[in-house]
């Protein structure tokens, strides 16, 4: 890849590609985690600018919900920047919102919050006003925003996808690809595309006996391969038996060096067009 390019995204794969929220308990504002009392802690300062309702808003948020998305909504620790979210943005008086909050991301690690409808009022109340704030004030985001990332040819993406870029040996875009677009956005979307964590290696293991045996790899060293199967965890000697893994993750960093900057703009606009 460019070294431009590399060196731009590289500090963005280190980071998560789940949505994730803070899972513990919920309490209300000033309220003790064992007893249930109201402690005599002072509250977090609000912002000035902040409503009352918004306000109180930013302390259930902070207490709640910052440890992922950030005191001022805008990411953490593997949370989305929600500021920019299309469903917060999109949301009018906390119908989105609150269905994500009392519901939770079913597959995700973003759980159900048992909040009141009065303190999700105060919640969205937050985000509306962080959404302001943000677009008042563009140069305090932090990341990098959709729109940086939607430069690039999505026609010339498709040829490259399915011509040198040799994508559609693996990658379908009826297949495992359909939808992607709606599933992840932006840098989420991109970080998926350079290196996909979490994708299965393959083992494929043939016995002195010429029998063939294919399955997740669980294990590799020098000396051992193993693979889980329906009957349960199997290893061989490396000099036992012939191997080969099949790594997904690897051939995406393989092609690291080949990448050139508008491949992968225009890989990212095709991508884009899966929805």
């Amino acid at each position: 890849m460019n070294r431009r390019l590399l060196a731009w995204v590289a500090p963005f794969l280190s980071g998560g590609l789940i949505l994730q929220s803070h899972a513990a308990p919920v309490r209300s504002p000033g309220q003790d985690s064992k007893s249930g009392a109201v402690a005599a802690t002072a509250a977090p300062t609000p912002h000035p600018t902040l409503s009352e309702r918004a306000a109180a808003g930013e302390q259930l948020f902070q207490q709640n919900c910052a440890f992922c998305h950030g005191r001022d909504a805008m990411g953490g620790e593997g949370g989305p920047d929600l500021t920019r979210s299309r469903l917060v943005r999109s949301d009018t008086n906390g119908d989105n919102i609150g269905a994500v909050v009392r519901e939770g991301r079913p597959g995700t690690a973003m759980p159900a919050f048992n909040f009141s409808p009065q303190q999700i009022a105060t919640v969205v109340a937050f985000l509306h006003a962080q959404v302001q704030a943000a677009a008042h004030h563009p140069g305090g985001r932090r990341g990098v925003s959709v729109a940086d990332l939607q430069t690039g040819n999505a026609a010339a993406g498709k040829a490259y996808f399915f011509g040198a870029g040799g994508c559609s040996k693996c990658h379908s875009p009826t297949g495992d690809l359909a939808g992607v677009a709606t599933r992840f956005q932006g840098l989420q979307l991109e970080q998926r595309m350079l290196y996909p964590r979490g994708a299965k290696s393959t083992l494929t293991v043939t016995l002195p006996s010429g029998k063939k045996l294919v399955g997740p790899l669980a294990y590799q060293d020098e000396f051992t391969v193993a693979m889980t199967t329906p009957a349960g965890y199997r290893s061989w000697s490396t000099d036992r038996v012939h191997f080969k893994v099949d790594s997904p993750a690897e051939a995406h960093v393989l092609q690291f060096p080949k990448y050139t900057d508008d491949d992968v703009h225009n890989l990212m606009a095709y991508l884009q067009t899966l929805q």
